[in-house]
C-alpha cells in the first residue's frame, strides 16, 4: 500500500546544511514510500532531490555580526519572502538547517502562522559556547533538534532546549577522510619536515591570519632548514594567498582542487589552522594541529559573553585541552613554530594528541549513517503529530 505523499518545507542556507538537506532527504525517500515534494531554498544537493529554491542560496552565506549587520535589509527581505511561501505552501514538516540568522527567524514567523506544524532544526545552535538562554527560547518554534556533536543532546536537556537526537558527524564517515586516516596510521616518517597551512577560507580570515603564519614560516626556515609548506586554498582566494605569500623565503606550494587539499593532509606532518570545523577534520584525520583565529572588531566586543571554554570541537567533545589554541594577539610566530616542531617529531605532546583524536572519533561514532537517523526522527514526529498517518 502506497503511503501518503509528504510535502516538506527545507531551508538549508550554506553548503555544509546543503549537503546535509540532500542526505536527509534522500533517506527520507528511502523509508517512506509515499512521494515528496519540497518548498524552500537550498542548493546543489537539495536542487538534486528535487527542490526548486525560492532563490539563490549562496545569498545566505554570511558569516559574523558585522556581515549580517551589513546586509541586514536583503536578509528580511528573504526571511520575509520564505516565510511567506512555507505558510502559503502548508507542509507536513518544515526543516531549518544551521543558518540560525536566517532560518530561526524563517521558522518563528511560520510557526506564529501555522502553530501545528512539526519544526526539525537539524544542526543544533551553539547554545553552548554563548547565548544559552537560546536553548529554552527554541521550545516555542521547534519540536526536535539533530544534533552533529555527541555532547549536544545532554546540553540542551540541561538548558531546558527542545528534544534533542545525536544523529552524527558527516565528516565521521566521509571517505576522504577515511583514507586519509588510513594513510596517516601507516605513514613512514619524513626527513623534512611539511607544515600545512590553513588560514581559512574567506579573504577576512586569510588576511588576519597569513601574516602571523608567514612569520611562522620564516622562523620554521630558519630554525628547521628544508622545512616545506603546504597552502591548500579555493579558486577564489588564490590571487589574496598569493600576494600574501610573494615575499616569503620559502614560498608554500598553492593548490586549489580538494584532491589536492586531501593529499596535502595525508603529506603532512602537522598544521597551522584557522579555528573551524577544518579542526575537525584534522582530528579525525589524525593530523596534529594549533589552532588559531583572529576576531574582528565588532566580534571581539563579544568575546565577554562567550562561556564556552575552548573553540576547537575535539576538546569539548575529548572534554579536555587535546588541540592548542591562540585567539587574537596570542597567535605569535614564535609559538606557532614551536609548537610545530613538537607536533611534527615523534615527541610526547604528539603521541598525546593522537591519542586524543582517538578519543574523539570513538565518541562520534554512530550506529546507522546521519541522515538515516534524521530520517527516523522526523518520520516518528510525523506519526506523533499526526496519529492517523500510516
Amino acid at each position: 500500500m502506497t503511503e501518503n505523499p509528504l510535502k516538506i518545507g527545507i531551508i538549508a542556507g550554506e553548503v555544509s546544511g546543503d549537503l546535509l538537506g540532500g542526505d536527509l532527504i534522500a533517506a527520507l525517500r528511502k523509508a517512506h514510500a509515499g512521494e515528496i515534494d519540497l518548498i524552500g531554498v537550498g542548493g546543489e544537493a537539495l536542487q538534486g532531490q528535487g527542490l526548486q529554491s525560492l532563490f539563490d542560496f549562496s545569498e545566505l552565506s554570511i558569516m559574523g555580526i558585522s556581515q549580517v549587520l551589513k546586509r541586514l535589509p536583503s536578509l528580511l527581505r528573504r526571511i520575509r519572502q520564505t516565510a511567506e511561501a512555507i505558510i502559503a505552501a502548508r507542509p507536513d514538516v518544515l526543516v531549518i538547517i544551521d543558518s540560525p540568522d536566517f532560518t530561526h527567524r524563517v521558522a518563528r514567523r511560520v510557526r506564529k502562522a501555522l502553530p501545528d506544524l512539526p519544526v526539525v532544526n537539524y544542526v543544533c545552535p551553539s547554545v553552548w559556547a554563548w547565548k544559552e538562554e537560546r536553548a529554552p527560547r527554541m521550545r516555542a518554534y521547534v519540536d526536535h533538534v539533530l544534533a552533529l556533536l555527541p555532547f549536544e543532546p545532554a546540553v540542551m536537556a540541561r538548558l531546558g532546549g527542545p528534544a534533542t537526537t545525536y544523529v552524527g558527524h558527516r565528516l565521521i564517515g566521509d571517505p576522504d577522510i577515511q583514507r586519509v586516516r588510513a594513510a596517516r596510521l601507516a605513514r613512514p616518517a619524513c626527513s623534512e619536515p611539511i607544515c600545512l597551512l590553513l588560514p581559512g577560507s574567506r579573504s577576512t580570515e586569510i588576511s588576519r591570519l597569513l601574516p602571523a603564519f608567514g612569520e611562522a614560516a620564516r622562523e620554521l626556515t630558519a630554525r628547521t632548514p628544508g622545512t616545506r609548506f603546504l597552502l591548500p586554498t579555493l579558486p577564489r582566494q588564490e590571487a589574496l594567498v598569493r600576494k600574501l605569500t610573494a615575499d616569503w623565503p620559502v614560498k608554500p606550494r598553492v593548490t586549489l582542487s580538494t584532491v589536492e587539499k586531501w593529499q596535502a593532509f595525508a603529506d603532512a606532518d602537522a598544521a597551522i589552522a584557522a579555528s573551524g570545523t577544518v579542526i575537525l577534520e584534522l582530528a579525525l584525520a589524525r593530523v596534529p594541529v594549533i589552532s588559531t583565529y583572529r576576531l574582528d572588531w565588532l566580534a571581539n566586543l563579544y568575546l565577554g559573553r562567550i562561556r564556552v571554554w575552548t573553540a576547537a570541537i575535539p576538546n569539548i567533545i575529548a572534554d579536555y585541552a587535546v588541540v592548542p589554541e591562540y585567539l587574537n594577539d596570542m597567535v605569535r610566530p614564535g609559538a606557532l613554530a614551536r609548537w610545530f616542531e613538537r607536533l611534527s617529531a615523534d615527541t610526547i605532546e604528539r603521541r598525546a594528541m593522537l591519542e586524543g583524536y582517538d578519543l574523539v572519533y570513538e565518541r562520534m561514532q554512530t550506529e546507522r549513517p546521519p541522515g538515516e537517523t534524521g530520517a527516523a526522527v522526523i518520520l516518528d514526529l510525523l506519526a506523533t503529530k499526526k496519529p492517523g498517518r500510516k
